[in-house]
């Protein structure tokens, strides 16, 4: 009796309990012979299984396979063959009630074992027998509902997508019109990421920040709201014109929203964010920059290395960043024609080349050399390209921003 799902009148995803799974079938008593078992599977191809009934209730389970299998052995029938029926059966079969969820018939399948998906299961009314189901047709089920929570879920990641998206397009609209030489490379690993990235401009210079949650996809995307919006907050309290202040405001953000922070119980969150916050004048081009575990890397017109501005080793949010830790203003004087460049992990990082090992800061310095006298959109082309052919075959490790620029 093979499983047809339009037998059951239900339209598809839809199956939720035992019920619906089940399929009307003959039976027989326990004092039944073999013989007459035996009758019924010839005459009834179609017949895989067939439940034996005691006082109104089912017993046991006969499988079409074994039986046919144990009755052409030699001398069974003269054996077994007027003996009751009960001898080939299952006495232990999987006996479910109509309504019985789907989720917990599976696990109750699994419980019982392979006899459970290859003979199938008798479903009950009331303790009487409704019918019986199928191992197939119960993966079957099961694989389509799963396909279509799958569905579901990557269609919430779409749209999460275009959210988080969306929550960055200001920044870019403020950084085209802040800056004539800029660029903002933002990859997500997945469709949605942990990193994130704010730009402000402002009468007397402008804001940029970079940031990099922990994790990525969809809890790195949660991270991401959090610590936004804590340090959109920080903007509208303090200004924008002390980045170390902000790290500071936006740590203590973090960490309240989280509850790492001590006396308030136990918490299982370690969560928090590597970032790198900027200041720049106008007038006096001076730079601000204040980093938690990112670095600033700069190239003067007049210098023949990369600069590095370390941030501070402490990381914004975290169970160890105390709640009251300062960091401080690394102060700079820009001249006109240097080159800024800032990045998340996500680039240095990087597993390739031929001997698997990581990007590194030493390989993007060389990048930013060989480009120094480009336009800053030709130099963050130029780091992409070579970052794509060093991770060749390897798979993307975390999300890729990074923030090239010529104030």
């Amino acid at each position: 009796m093979e499983f047809n799902a339009s037998r059951l009148h239900l339209p598809r995803f839809r199956l939720s309990v035992a019920a619906d799974l089940c399929v009307e079938t003959i039976s027989v008593l326990s004092d039944t012979t073999n013989f007459a078992v035996l009758e019924l599977f010839t005459e009834r191809r179609d017949l895989m299984s067939l439940p034996v009934i005691e006082s109104g209730r089912p017993i046991g389970l006969i499988s079409r396979n074994i039986f046919m299998s144990q009755m052409s052995k030699p001398f069974y029938h003269e054996l077994y063959g007027k003996k009751s029926c009960i001898a080939f059966m299952d006495k232990e079969p999987l006996i479910v009630d109509a309504n019985m969820t789907i989720e917990a018939l599976t696990f109750r399948a699994v419980e019982s074992g392979e006899k459970a998906l290859a003979d199938g299961f008798i479903v009950t009314r009331d303790g009487a027998l409704a019918g019986v189901g199928f191992g197939l047709q119960l993966m079957n089920v099961v694989a389509n509902m799963q396909a279509e929570k799958n569905r579901q879920i990557m269609h919430s990641i779409d749209y999460a997508s275009v959210i988080q998206r969306s929550l960055l397009r200001p920044s870019n609209l403020a950084l085209s019109d802040a800056l004539d030489d800029a660029h903002l490379e933002w990859q997500p690993r997945d469709v949605v990421g942990g990193d994130f990235y704010h730009f402000a401009k402002y009468e007397d210079g402008w804001f940029a920040a970079i940031a990099d949650c922990t994790g990525h996809g969809v809890p790195g995307a949660f991270m991401t709201l959090i610590s936004s919006s804590t340090l959109t907050q920080a903007l509208q309290q303090l200004g924008p014109r002390d980045p170390a202040k902000l790290i500071a405001e936006v740590n203590r953000g973090v960490k309240g929203m989280l509850g790492q922070v001590e006396g308030h119980g136990h918490t299982e969150s370690n969560d928090g964010m590597d970032a790198a916050f900027l200041w720049f004048d106008n007038a006096t081009r001076q730079l601000r920059f204040a980093g938690a575990k990112l670095s600033l890397f700069q190239l003067d017109p007049d210098q023949q290395s990369v600069q590095t501005v370390d941030g501070e080793r402490m990381g914004v949010g975290y169970t160890d960043s105390p709640l009251d830790y300062s960091w401080t203003n690394k102060i700079i004087t820009i001249p006109e024609g240097s080159l800024l460049f800032l990045t998340t992990d996500g680039l240095i990082d990087q597993i390739g080349g031929a001997k698997d090992i990581a990007y590194g800061k030493r390989r993007m310095r060389d990048v930013l050399l060989a480009q120094r006298t480009e336009c800053a959109r030709h130099v963050a082309q130029a780091m992409l390209d070579d970052y794509q052919a060093w991770q060749g075959e390897q798979p993307r490790r975390d999300d890729l921003t990074f923030f090239c620029l010529r104030p």
